[in-house]
């Protein structure tokens, strides 16, 4: 009778297996694009609500890296690109399966954090400060704090927090001590959730960060290129679309430079030529506008200028001051 469980679990095991080599098989035909995650510290819940916010848009797909790898193998005659996965498939990883627009995938997979308490051994994920203020501990855990360097007062009978502390930075190395004090203090100040590391796109795999790239971007760092070939180019006079119009400028400079030292002349010199033989014919009205200038701008002046009282107005009309 001992063997009956034993048998009904193997069974078990072989149906859920044969389950996840057949979805897995059909995502890898249906999907041309992967979100490669790692899920550390994910839990079943987390899992399990990160999958309701994809449906209709991505499955999300986890199991054994062996099975996994071997799928992928299987895969590889129709499809030699999926050989790109298979360094990507090391520790608590999984895979996002779409065809849709990868950047609102990659959200919504991002914004399913939970909080999460310290722990032990681990490395702080981000900066964390305690902020000044009441903790609501009784005095009789001073020590505590000042083991940890932290200021304190005693205020109506419980510890405050003289001013905000940075208690942990990024990638510190989490103590008991740590976990101790957050713990007192109900601070919970990590997150877990998936972790996008890598994107599989039509064959092609590339780091997650292309995905925080605007088009802006693109344009500049494809310009930036642009500017340096055509630089190196110009600097070992090798012709290319990029500098084939700085050669033919600067060729055109060198015909006019000699079509002006000797006596040949063509259509693009003539006008250089009758400018150096006499200036004159092209003066401009430009000199004439600016001699007008100061001469309206001090006409403008003067009728700005408040006006003085005229001591022979009176005396033009024949009256005096005494008469």
């Amino acid at each position: 009778m001992s063997l009956i469980p034993k048998v009904q679990v193997d069974s078990k095991r072989k149906i859920r297996k044969a389950k996840y080599v057949a979805k897995l098989n059909d995502a890898l035909k249906e999907y041309k694009n992967v979100l490669i995650v790692q899920v550390d510290n994910v839990g079943s819940s987390q899992m399990q609500q990160v999958r309701l916010a994809l449906r209709g848009k991505a499955i999300v797909l986890m199991g054994k890296n062996t099975i996994i790898r071997k799928i992928v193998r299987e895969h590889m005659e129709a499809n030699p690109n999926l050989e790109n996965l298979l360094p990507y498939v090391v520790g608590n990883m999984g895979f996002v399966f779409t065809n849709g627009n990868l950047n609102e995938v990659r959200k919504i997979v991002l914004e399913k954090k939970v909080p999460a308490a310290a722990k032990a051994g681990t490395l702080a994920q981000n900066a964390v400060t305690i902020p000044a203020g009441s903790t609501g501990l009784d005095p009789g855990q001073t020590a505590f704090f000042q083991a940890l360097n932290i200021a304190t007062k005693i205020v109506k009978g419980a510890i405050e927090i003289i001013s905000d502390v940075v208690f942990l930075k990024a990638g510190d190395k989490v103590t008991s001590s740590h976990v101790a004090l957050l713990d007192k203090l109900n601070i919970r100040p990590f997150s877990y959730g998936f972790k996008v590391t890598d994107v599989y796109e039509n064959g092609t795999t590339y780091s997650a960060a292309v995905l925080d790239m605007s088009q802006d971007d693109l344009l500049a760092g494809f310009f930036r290129g642009v500017r340096t070939l055509a630089a190196v180019s110009a600097a070992v006079s090798y012709p290319t679309l990029a500098t084939v119009p700085f050669f033919l400028g600067s060729a055109y400079r060198k015909l006019i430079s000699i079509s002006l030292a000797t006596d040949y002349t063509f259509d693009g010199s003539k006008q250089f030529k009758e400018y150096l033989a006499d200036p004159s014919k092209f003066a401009s009205a430009a000199p004439a506008a600016s001699a007008a200038a100061p001469a309206a701008a001090a006409a403008k002046k003067e009728e700005e200028k408040p006006k003085e009282k005229s001591e022979e107005s009176d005396a033009d009309m024949g009256f005096g001051l005494f008469d």
